[in-house]
């Protein structure tokens, strides 16, 4: 089955890509990274994010254009933390370093999700879960 996952998202810059996402604590392999791409790791082993250069990341996707991101959405990365706290601190870093809130926080009691548009407009879910108050009609 599967073992690992790369989400390849195109960026505009990637010497502003990898900055922004280092003041959010990202950390990335080196040997995975040149000037046209790099690899943002999010969970140590398993979860990563190549961020690609446009002009490199068209090379994949052979006779396709390249998402307007400002207009279109096409993937919501999710990703969960362990507290309401780290939520609220991971999406205020983002924002205080140039990324723009993206919706209102929805806070549903057993789980919190804010959500945020990085440089490059794609959009990230941070959310806190805590399934022990999940409504009994939605657990298995």
């Amino acid at each position: 089955m599967v073992n690992q996952i790369f989400v390849n998202l195109c960026v505009k810059d990637l010497n502003k890509s990898v900055d922004f996402f280092t003041k959010l604590g990202f950390k990335f392999n080196s040997q995975f990274t040149d000037e046209n791409a790099t690899c943002m790791i999010i969970k140590k082993d398993t979860i990563f994010s190549m961020l690609i250069v446009e002009k490199y990341f068209k090379t994949f996707i052979p006779n396709r254009e390249v998402c307007d991101t400002k207009k279109y959405k096409e993937i919501l990365t999710a990703l969960s933390v362990d507290s309401k706290k780290e939520v609220d601190d991971l999406v205020n870093k983002a924002i205080k370093n140039g990324a723009k809130e993206f919706r209102e926080t929805q806070d549903m009691g057993w789980m919190y999700v804010r959500a945020f548009e990085d440089l490059d407009n794609h959009v990230w879910e941070i959310f806190y879960m805590d399934e022990s108050k999940m409504p009994k009609e939605m657990k298995k």
